[in-house]
This record gives structure tokens, C-alpha cells and sequence, in this order.
């Protein structure tokens, strides 16, 4: 058996772990609220410049938004925070006058939010890493849709336009014509 100091040192580690692994949770959740915030506020000019056909999907995704919102209002709350407040308003990231840039701008906030969805799954546990799972997987259907296709990776940086990563410098100068060895014409 274990000296009891041993085993009390042992607890705390546990409780700071436990203290640790809610601080990262409630950090990935009010990272998430706020783009949920951002989100029901960038449908809303997309609402307004998106053509009939495809302005009730605009509703829709308002409407999954505002109550993604409340139930992480809630969770914020449960981990004995303040929910993060909405702003007045949100810059946009580019003009969006046009039904085309509309939908762009669509695919582009809900791959925003997949990203913070991802970053909740790898900080929650159990039901609410279930729950941000499955936020995660809603967001990246309605990007692919407002897109008109998908990415490997929801919630991660990679876009079906990126350049494929370079393994090495010869791959790299093979790929942009450059000479890293410093040997030009020695080839």
C-alpha cells in the first residue's frame, strides 16, 4: 500500500487534471459560442442575398444555429461561466452583394464552425463530445452543400484548392522549379 501522502498527492493529480481537462472544455465552448454568434449573424446577411432557391436552406441553418447557441449557453453555464455574449455586429470577411458570394460566404462560416466544433470534440468527453461530434458533422453537410462538395477533413484548414503538402526540399524544388542544393544546372 502507498503512504498516505502518496495517495493524497494521487487525488490531487487527479483533480488537476479534472480541473484542467473542464478549463480546456469551457475554453473550446465559448470558442464555439461565439461562433455560433458570428454564425446567426452571418446568415442573416446571407438570408438577405441569397436567391429563392436556396433561402430556405438559409432559414434552416439560422435556425440550427440559434439553437446550437442555446445549448452551448447552457454547457458555458454548467462549467460555472458566463456565457460569452453576441456583439453588435461582425465584420465579413469580404463584400457578399450577390447570391454567389452569398453561398461562398456560407460554406466558408460553416467551415469556421466545424473548426471550433473540433477543437470541442478533442476537449470534451461523453455526451457533450457526442454532442459537439455531431455539431461538427452538421456544419461540414451544410458547407458541403452551400459549396457543392466537400473536404476530406471537416473542422481541420485543409480546402479541396490547397496545394498538396511537400514532402521534402527536392519535392519542393521540383514542384516550384526552384534549387535548394545550391547546384543549379548540375542535374
Amino acid at each position: 500500500m502507498l503512504p498516505e501522502a502518496t495517495q493524497v498527492g494521487a487525488v490531487g493529480a487527479v483533480e488537476d487534471t479534472d480541473g484542467a481537462r473542464r478549463g480546456a472544455e469551457l475554453t473550446a465552448a465559448q470558442a464555439a459560442l461565439a461562433a455560433e454568434h458570428a454564425a446567426v449573424y452571418g446568415y442573416g446577411v446571407i438570408g438577405a442575398r441569397v436567391g429563392d432557391d436556396r433561402r430556405q436552406a438559409a432559414r434552416d441553418a439560422y435556425a440550427a444555429h440559434r439553437a446550437r447557441r442555446e445549448v452551448l449557453a447552457r454547457r458555458v453555464r454548467d462549467l460555472g461561466a458566463t456565457p460569452r455574449a453576441a456583439r453588435a455586429g461582425y465584420a465579413l470577411p469580404y463584400p457578399v452583394p450577390d447570391a454567389v458570394a452569398a453561398a461562398r460566404f456560407a460554406a466558408e462560416l460553416e467551415d469556421r464552425v466545424a473548426g471550433v466544433y473540433a477543437d470541442l470534440v478533442r476537449a470534451a468527453t461523453g455526451a457533450v463530445r457526442q454532442e459537439a461530434a455531431g455539431a461538427l458533422r452538421e456544419a461540414a453537410l451544410r458547407s458541403a452543400r452551400w459549396r457543392g462538395g466537400g473536404v476530406a477533413f471537416p473542422g481541420l484548414a485543409e480546402h479541396p484548392d490547397a496545394p498538396a503538402p511537400v514532402a521534402d526540399a527536392q519535392d519542393a524544388e521540383a514542384a516550384d522549379g526552384s534549387d535548394t542544393t545550391g547546384a543549379a544546372g548540375d542535374h
